[in-house]
């Protein structure tokens, strides 16, 4: 018999039942959510030209006033208790890793060429997710992984000429989000969601509050202090629907649909700042779309096959 490997981490049962399709469409919606909180943090740089620590540290701020308004001052001591102390901490560094990493990136990159980027994390996980978790991915998910993302080389056709070394800032954040998403998968056998989601946002409020309350400039209308305050939301709820879409399906498998904020941030960089993708980014996003429908297609076939498995096990009259 094969040793344990001591490196691996225990793999995961889930409370519930599992349910790809759940989890794919919160997935998607915190992708929409993750779209329209890069593009304000891009907006409130750019235009009101805030420093980055304040908005930064008001992402979290404000996440921290969604969730005291939606669960109360009294619920805090309860949502401060967990079974995984030090795997929350470790995953709310690496959030606030991730959002430092990005925002930098947007200082000096277009939104495409970060998104475009990102799109390694999925990759990363289906590496990590097999010897840290157990969830080993079978070729026919590996080869739609590695399909969409040929799309999105193609949507923004990256290149070797004119590197800029605000993409290791961008390479960086890959790197925090898919041992972000790993740690999320992990927790989800231990912590409810809403212990998780306060845990993600603890780092960044405490830790960047020096830097923020320094470089502090005060916001000139309301309009500013709404945008503010929206980033919260906006990370609040998206981290919500992404740690659901763990509890419900293994990291490998909700990975992917990442590929979803290449249309999110395309159709709100064309809101806002007026891009509009040229030929290439629609092509692109058609080779996303269809690898995102035959991955979809691939978990109900699963999903609908294991429901088969159970009730023929459990025979008749159970």
């Amino acid at each position: 018999m094969q040793k344990a490997n001591p490196q691996v981490l225990p793999k995961i049962h889930l409370a519930g039942t599992a349910d790809p399709v759940r989890a794919i469409l919160f997935m998607c919606l915190a992708g929409a959510l993750f779209a329209c909180l890069d593009t304000t943090a891009k907006y409130l740089v750019l235009v009101p030209q805030l420093p980055m620590s304040q908005v930064v540290w008001m992402r979290y701020v404000g996440q921290f006033a969604a969730m005291i308004v939606a669960l109360g001052a009294v619920a805090v001591p309860n949502l401060l208790r967990t079974e995984r102390l030090g795997a929350q901490l470790v995953r709310s560094c690496l959030l606030l890793g991730s959002t430092a990493f990005n925002f930098l990136a947007l200082l000096y990159l277009r939104l495409d060429q970060t998104t475009t980027v990102s799109f390694l994390s999925p990759l990363l996980v289906a590496i990590l997710a097999g010897p840290l978790l157990g969830e080993w991915i079978g070729w026919r998910r590996a080869v739609a992984i590695l399909v969409g993302f040929a799309g999105v080389l193609l949507a923004v056709r990256p290149g070797l000429s004119g590197f800029h070394p605000a993409f290791f800032f961008a390479f960086a954040c890959v790197g925090c989000n898919a041992f972000f998403s790993i740690i999320t998968r992990y927790l989800a056998a231990h912590d409810s969601s809403e212990v998780t989601l306060f845990y993600s946002m603890l780092a960044g409020t405490f830790l960047v509050a020096p830097l923020a309350i320094a470089d502090w400039v005060a916001p000139a209308d309301l309009k500013t202090w709404a945008l503010l305050l929206a980033m919260g939301l906006y990370g609040a709820i998206g981290h919500y629907c992404f740690i659901l879409a763990h509890r419900y399906a293994p990291a490998s498998r909700v990975a992917p649909f990442v590929y979803i904020t290449l249309l999110t941030h395309s159709f709100a960089g064309f809101l806002v700042f007026g891009q509009v993708p040229d030929a290439w980014t629609l092509a692109g996003a058609l080779v996303v779309i269809g690898s995102g429908l035959y991955l979809f297609h691939r978990e109900r076939i699963t999903a609908r096959a294991e429901a088969l498995a159970m009730t023929s096990q459990a025979g008749p009259g159970r």
